[in-house]
């Protein structure tokens, strides 16, 4: 296996990781606390809305330490 690969493999990897972390963190609690259909896919959605923030979060965070390292470093 070549550099990138592993690079891409465990960035796969961490992904899945996190995404199963928030699914059993978030979205789960989030589910069984609701008895209604309805209320428990307004619960999922909230939890997608929530977990589409954070990555807008840390991709604009992460766009603004890859542009900013030359010019503090």
């Amino acid at each position: 296996m070549t550099n990138s690969q592993i690079t891409y493999l465990v960035a796969v990897g961490l992904g899945v990781l996190g995404l199963l972390a928030f699914l059993l963190l978030v979205v789960v609690p989030a589910v069984t606390s609701y008895r209604r259909v309805h209320e428990r896919l307004i619960a999922v959605m909230l939890s997608a809305y929530v977990l589409a923030a954070f990555v807008g979060a840390g991709v604009l965070l992460g766009a603004v330490i890859v542009l900013e390292w030359p010019r503090v470093f």
